[in-house]
C-alpha cells in the first residue's frame, strides 16, 4: 500500500501527501529526528495514562528540533501516539504556539489586544514591521527576517493577549516578558537580538533561543536557569497595597446561604 493510500485509510503514521498549507508539504525523509528525540518522546508519553494526552508537549518537542511543526513532525507525533496525521494536524493548527512555517532564532510577540494597543502596542508592532522588512515592504505576521533558524533571525507576530495588562504595552521574546515597552525600546531590543545579544527580560528566566524555549515547554531543561526580576511588579500589587492602606477587605462568607434560583427551561 502506498503512503498516500495509507493516509487516505487513516493509518497511524501515514504522512500527508500535501494539502497546500505551509505545514503539509513534501512527505519528508523520515530521518529528521535523532535517537535522543525518540527517547524524549517516550519519556513524555510515560507521563500520561493515555498516550494521546501527550500530544501538546510532543508538538513542542518536534518544534524544538526543527523550529516549526513540519510534515515530518506531524508524522513523528502520529507514529508515537498512534494517531492519524489528520488528528495531529487538527491540534497543531488550533494553537498559535505551533508554527506552520520555519521560525527564526527568536520569536518576537507583540501584544496588540485592546489595552496594549491603546497604550502603544500597535505603534510598537508597526515600528518592528518597518525595521525588519526589506525594500520598503513591512514584515508580515509570522514572517521571518533573515534565514529561519540562523543566528540573528527573527520571526515577528502580533499576539492577542499576553496576560500582562498592568504592565502594557508588553512584548515577549521566546515567551519571556519585556514590560512597559515603547517603539524605541522595542527597536533597541530587536537590534540587540539581531546582533547576537540576549538582553535580560523584565522578569523570569534568562533569554534563550526559540528552540531551547520549545524544549523547556516540552518538559526538558538543559540547565537550571536562575529566575530574575520581580515575580509581581508594583503595578500588579497596587490594588492590594491600596486595600491594605485603607483597611479594605471582602465581606466574609455567610455560614449558610440558600441556593440560587434556577430559571425554568423554555421550550
Amino acid at each position: 500500500m502506498s503512503q498516500a493510500q495509507r493516509h487516505e485509510a487513516g493509518f497511524p503514521g501515514a504522512r500527508d501527501p500535501g494539502t497546500g498549507d505551509p505545514g503539509a508539504g513534501d512527505p519528508g525523509t523520515g530521518e529528521t529526528f535523532d535517537a535522543l528525540t525518540h527517547d524524549r518522546a517516550q519519556e513524555i508519553i510515560a507521563r500520561y495514562p493515555q498516550a494521546r494526552s501527550a500530544l501538546l508537549p510532543m508538538l513542542h518537542l518536534v518544534q524544538s528540533v526543527q523550529g516549526w511543526v513540519s510534515p515530518d513532525g506531524i508524522a513523528f507525533c502520529a507514529d508515537h501516539l498512534h494517531l492519524t496525521p489528520a488528528e495531529v494536524r487538527a491540534v497543531a493548527t488550533f494553537y498559535t504556539m505551533y508554527k506552520r512555517r520555519p521560525c527564526g532564532e527568536h520569536l518576537v510577540s507583540v501584544c496588540t489586544n485592546t489595552l496594549c494597543a491603546v497604550l502603544g502596542g500597535d505603534d510598537i508592532y508597526q515600528a518592528l514591521q518597518a525595521e525588519l522588512g526589506q525594500d520598503g515592504a513591512l514584515l508580515g505576521h509570522e514572517e521571518t527576517a533573515g534565514v529561519p533558524g540562523a543566528p540573528g533571525s527573527i520571526t515577528l507576530e502580533h499576539a492577542e493577549c499576553l496576560a500582562a495588562c498592568d504592565l502594557g504595552p508588553v512584548l515577549q521574546v521566546n515567551y519571556e516578558y519585556f514590560d512597559n515597552q515603547t517603539p524605541q525600546t522595542a527597536l533597541e531590543l530587536v537590534r540587540a537580538l539581531r546582533s547576537g545579544q540576549r538582553p535580560d527580560p523584565s522578569r523570569g528566566a534568562p533569554l534563550t533561543d526559540l528552540r531551547d524555549a520549545e524544549l523547556q515547554l516540552a518538559g526538558f531543561f538543559t540547565s537550571d536557569p536562575e529566575l530574575h526580576g520581580p515575580s509581581a511588579a508594583p503595578e500588579t500589587l497596587r490594588g492590594v497595597v491600596q486595600a491594605q492602606e485603607n483597611g479594605w477587605q471582602a465581606p466574609a462568607l455567610p455560614d449558610s446561604a440558600p441556593p440560587l434560583p434556577v430559571p425554568e427551561k423554555k421550550s
